[in-house]
């Protein structure tokens, strides 16, 4: 079965160009209480409805044909995803159409408040459209009252992330404008209009302390927020242009960071400490410009989709490549993010689909790999049995570094 005709893929009818999941704190939350008739002593008792959740989870989706006469509608869509049965609904189970602005990027609050989202000119913010019919509820988005006229007239953002708690804001602008808030006071941290030649991509350290911009044609920077100035500049070598950026997600202690560079080689990782800020390595991943990159919440692994559609999983200590989806998409991956529980990869593009990689365990095809080695090993130790010999240590050595690495 092709990727396209799984049922983890499926097509949404319009280009996808930003994406999330929603949190499971937005329909794991019990509904108000529902008051029954008195009982016997008099007293009203809450039930709410049972909800079976395990296999429950929605993603986010801003995208369309833009301002021209495209035919093809300006939206945010959900889509669900059953774990249980590892598919995508046919069709987006809800969907708010948003005019001739074209939603772009987006970042969902948290703490499941909310979506900002990016717009031609301003950000918008929506919130969770909440329905109980019975025991089944249902999830929407709706446009907001609350007004963001800090985010007006400020042009298209390219890149936009709240840190862990929700309490901070991060924007970056075609233009190169670095903005910051705290949230929801709008307080401003950091307003930098020249903190890069464009914004590419943000990131926020675990703690919320740092953040990391990536830009075209300079240096990808980390700034303090407790002090708001920048601490480190990383400079690229020889013919490298960065792309993505992301902090590892373990404690500040042990932090990395890891950014996606192009060169003529195609595309690579770089991983760099963040105590003295050097390279610790390079890694060459594929032979294209990456275009999406995520580390998983557990901190075991990365993702990276790819100018050319593909998906790969990485081992994020020793870069190996553990799953490879080659043309999960038509064309260029926009965006992907792991699951609360690591479990589910998702990808989206601009040939309008939406695809999740299910992450299995490597424990059955470690078994498998075992096997195999024992019976290769029994094999030569009947051979060498058979005709006298001993069996030379360079053959064991040999047969052991194969199934090493």
């Amino acid at each position: 079965m092709s990727p396209q005709d799984d049922r983890s893929h499926r097509k949404y009818g319009v280009p996808i160009y930003g994406a999330s999941w929603l949190p499971s704190k937005v329909i794991s939350n019990p509904p108000p209480p529902q008051l029954d008739a008195p009982d016997e002593d008099g007293a009203a008792s809450a039930e709410s409805p049972p909800l079976s959740l395990d296999s429950t989870h929605y993603m986010v989706l801003s995208g369309g044909g833009g301002e021209g006469r495209t035919g093809i509608r300006n939206a945010l869509l959900l889509a669900h995803f059953n774990s249980a049965s590892n598919s995508l609904s046919d069709h987006p189970v809800a969907r708010l159409e948003t005019g001739d602005e074209l939603p772009y990027r987006l970042a969902v609050h948290p703490g499941g408040e909310g979506l900002i989202c990016s717009m031609p000119n301003a950000c918008r913010w929506y919130e969770w459209d909440l329905v109980m019919n019975g025991d089944d509820r249902k999830v929407g988005v709706k446009s907001s009252e609350k007004g963001l006229p800090q985010l007006e007239g400020v042009g298209q953002q390219l890149a936009m992330a709240f840190n862990k708690d929700g309490s901070i804001l991060a924007l970056g602008d075609e233009n190169g404008y670095l903005r910051v808030f705290k949230w929801p006071s709008m307080e401003n941290i950091i307003d930098e209009p020249k903190a890069h030649s464009s914004v590419k991509d943000l990131d926020f350290s675990t703690s919320g302390s740092l953040l990391v911009s990536s830009g075209g044609g300079g240096p990808c920077r980390v700034w303090d927020l407790t002090s708001s100035t920048v601490i480190a500049s990383l400079s690229k070598q020889s013919d490298e242009v960065f792309g993505l950026c992301r902090f590892s997600t373990s404690s500040e202690k042990n932090l990395l960071l890891y950014t996606t560079v192009k060169h003529g080689k195609g595309g690579s990782i770089i991983t760099w400490d963040t105590k003295s800020w050097k390279r610790m390595g390079s890694k060459h991943i594929v032979r294209e410009p990456i275009s999406a990159l995520s580390v998983s919440p557990d901190g075991s692994l990365l993702a990276v989709g790819t100018a050319e559609g593909d998906v790969l999983v990485l081992d994020s200590t020793t870069m190996r490549v553990r799953r490879v989806v080659r043309k999960a998409h038509i064309t260029v991956v926009t965006a992907m993010g792991f699951s609360e529980t690591s479990r589910d990869l998702m990808s989206t593009s601009m040939d309008s689909s939406a695809r999740v990689t299910v992450i299995t365990e490597k424990k059955t095809s470690g078994f498998s790999m075992w096997i195999i080695f024992f019976i290769i090993i029994l094999a030569v130790a009947v051979y060498f049995v058979k005709n006298n010999r001993m069996i030379p240590e360079e053959t064991w050595s040999r047969i052991s570094s194969h199934f090493q690495n």
